[in-house]
């Protein structure tokens, strides 16, 4: 039986959480990891989730950020927060990376969700930080490789990585997630050996997983493409099928993101 591991953005879970619910017993995962939460650890709906099934380890933040890992298996070690670049003296506030270890049937699966900064305006701290964080992930993607078993690292990492990951790319010159700097960034992680689930499985143009609320995005299907499991070649060998839950972008108090599912077979 394939191992189903999915990322959402939920855009509040509190706020959306009935929602929420009615997605995730439609997608039916063993593994979701979920963005802007919106919420502190303790405001997290924990009886609601647990009560489809999951374990619940949560990395929260008042109102901003915050980054969830919900399993139905059990969970061997987590984690909370990326760690710093060697030598840096850093300190960061924002809650935007969680990881965990899943005894999972056919073995352990390591599983980070995360929570990539926008950056926008570019030319502002903002943007320094985005490019920083993503600095960060890619030095901690390097030590995980090392590991050499199978990993994903599942989020919104608000990277546009090329012209057919955006309905119109000409509207997005200029922003943060489809700088060059976003852009290399993602391909720092595929030159060090991860594998986007989406284009190993898939790859085609206008498959998007985040339509805007203004100007009717959605209704136009003026998306793009920004929420990645990015695979070690580990976990890639058992990949199977990439689904993008479409469906949950036209619920009512929808997330503005939408699910996207890989599916993994049995270790070889």
């Amino acid at each position: 039986m394939a191992l189903k591991i999915a990322t959402w953005n939920v855009n509040s879970i509190n706020a959306r959480l009935e929602t929420a619910l009615s997605v995730l017993k439609t997608i039916d995962v063993d593994v979701i990891c979920l963005q802007e939460l919106k919420c502190e650890d303790a405001k997290f709906p924990r009886a609601a989730i647990e009560d489809l099934g999951f374990n619940v380890e949560t990395h929260g933040q008042k109102a901003y950020n915050g980054v969830a890992i919900l399993s139905k298996h059990r969970f061997e070690e987590v984690s909370r927060g990326l760690p710093f670049l060697e030598g840096a003296n850093d300190i960061d506030e924002q809650s935007r990376y969680i990881e965990a270890v899943i005894e999972a049937p056919g073995g352990p699966f390591r599983v980070g969700g995360l929570y990539a900064p926008n950056g926008n305006p570019v030319a502002t701290e903002k943007f320094d930080y985005k490019v920083r964080w993503m600095e960060r992930l890619t030095a901690h993607a390097k030590r995980l490789l090392k590991l050499e078993e199978s990993f994903v690292l599942a989020g919104d990492y608000n990277i546009i990585p090329r012209d057919g990951d955006a309905d119109d790319p000409a509207s997005w010159v200029g922003d943060a997630l489809f700088t060059p700097e976003a852009k290399n960034a993602y391909r720092r992680l595929t030159n060090l050996g991860l594998v986007d689930a989406f284009m190993q499985t898939d790859g085609r143009a206008g498959q998007y997983t985040f339509w805007d609320y203004q100007a009717g995005a959605w209704r136009r299907n003026h998306g793009i493409r920004i929420d990645f499991l990015m695979c070690s070649p580990q976990a890639a060998d058992r990949l199977e099928s990439v689904v993008i839950h479409k469906e949950a972008r036209a619920m009512e108090k929808a997330s503005d993101h939408v699910p996207v599912i890989a599916a993994f077979g049995a270790a070889r």
